[in-house]
């Protein structure tokens, strides 16, 4: 069985360091990475679990797909962070995919945090984030200077954090 369980571990972490590679080096996740991913994840818990580990596999690809929807069509995040959740939770499943996307954006904030001090942005970036939020609170879209479309902008990679996050999260699992 502990075979098994670090076999398990070993695949969403893998795809976690590739994915995160990838979106460092060019900032983007291509569909050749996510979409084997979503469909390894979900035939290895078929294949390991039957019929509960298949539900959810697909549970967790549907939740990780539906909660950042709104970003990607906000042009807040790019589509290709939002599919390789989506292929993170086929493997993750509901509740621990939860917990890396919560681990997944403290590390984005602070990875966030460190770039606007170093590119010396704070004060525009403080402004900006009260945008968008008043956007999001008056269910408006965002100014096309707020996107993922605007250059100037200082990015994040979320798939970066996503990475970090899931192989801390696998990391911890595999020594409990």
């Amino acid at each position: 069985m502990a075979i098994a369980k670090e076999g398990v571990l070993i695949l969403p972490a893998l795809l976690a360091i590739a994915g995160g590679w990838t979106d460092y080096r060019s900032r983007r996740i291509p569909n050749w990475l996510t979409v084997p991913g979503l469909l390894i994840g979900i035939a290895a818990s078929s294949w390991l679990r039957g019929w509960p580990g298949a539900k959810d596999s697909l549970l967790g690809a549907g939740m990780g797909l539906a909660l950042l929807l709104p970003f990607v069509l906000l042009r807040y995040l790019g589509a290709g962070d939002w599919k390789f959740v989506g292929a993170l939770g086929a493997f993750l499943g509901p509740h621990n995919l939860l917990t890396v996307l919560l681990l997944g954006i403290l590390v984005n904030g602070l990875m966030a945090v460190i770039m606007v001090i170093q590119k010396k942005r704070v004060r525009e970036t403080a402004r900006n984030l009260g945008r968008m939020l008043a956007a999001l609170l008056t269910i408006h879209l965002p100014s096309p200077d707020l996107t993922l479309d605007n250059p100037d902008l200082v990015k994040v990679p979320f798939g970066v954090a996503v990475a970090i996050a899931v192989i801390l999260y696998t990391g911890r699992q595999a020594w409990a």
